[in-house]
């Protein structure tokens, strides 16, 4: 998988060659390349926004770099994997999709993924209709009904949870299987060692005594128990959208 971001701030992104993103690259899984947005700009002070037509508080970024900047990236990444390769193109946007599980499945088999970050009250709305009308497949997606200073940190957070599961990248596969979300339930309570726990207050707090059986099959009840429990009192949106 390839993955491009373009961004004003490429240093935020530097947290993508640590853990297990830093691992996949080094493995050769994934690729990442990011590209300052400024590069295609022509003025000496780099602009990269201008104030927005109609009136209004903030800032509108551009069209013109974020038209050259994709030029470019795409030209390189076809470069790399070939003159027919399509990227998806994402936008985080408070206005997108609602980012699930089930789209980070769907995302991690894609071959190339090119991350817009946008900043400010956010991209000049030609700037989409340009890249649909060239052919790209473009996607408007929100981590939440909240508003963040820029795009860096969700698309920190959406590479995260699209390139863990991509095949090789997390070392135990079956944690994926059982994992929140999975399968549209949240998952069930943790334990490990020590079973039985002195906190800091001085109170005994001991694991589940089932959890010490090594009964898998009652095991694997207790958690399917806990974790509808859990979806309904924590989530109860996930539990209803189940039927």
């Amino acid at each position: 998988m390839r993955i491009d971001a373009i961004t004003i701030f490429p240093e935020y992104l530097q947290a993508l060659d640590l853990s297990l993103i830093g691992k996949a690259a080094r493995d050769g899984l994934i690729s990442v390349h990011r590209h300052d947005l400024r590069t295609w700009t022509h003025d000496r002070h780099r602009t990269v926004d201008d104030s927005p037509l109609g009136g209004g508080a903030g800032m509108v970024m551009k069209p013109e770099p974020w038209a050259e900047a994709f030029a470019a990236v795409i030209a390189e990444g076809r470069d790399e994997l070939g003159a027919d390769a399509r990227p998806l193109i994402v936008f985080p946007n408070p206005a997108g999709r609602v980012f699930r599980q089930d789209l980070a499945q769907e995302w991690s088999a894609r071959e190339w993924i090119v991350f817009a970050c946008g900043r400010y009250e956010g991209i000049d709305e030609r700037v989409y209709e340009h890249l649909a009308d060239e052919g790209h497949e473009v996607a408007l997606v929100s981590l939440g009904d909240y508003v963040l200073n820029g795009g860096e940190v969700a698309v920190l957070a959406l590479t995260e949870a699209i390139v863990r599961l991509v095949p090789g990248v997390v070392g135990n596969a079956a944690s994926l299987v059982e994992e929140s979300h999975s399968d549209g339930m949240l998952e069930y309570p943790l334990y490990t060692r020590p079973a039985r726990w002195t906190d800091p207050s001085g109170a005994v707090r001991e694991a589940p005594e089932i959890l010490l059986s090594g009964d898998h099959g009652r095991i694997a009840a207790w958690r399917a128990v806990r974790s509808a429990e859990r979806t309904q009192q924590r989530r109860p949106d996930l539990w209803d959208a189940r039927g």
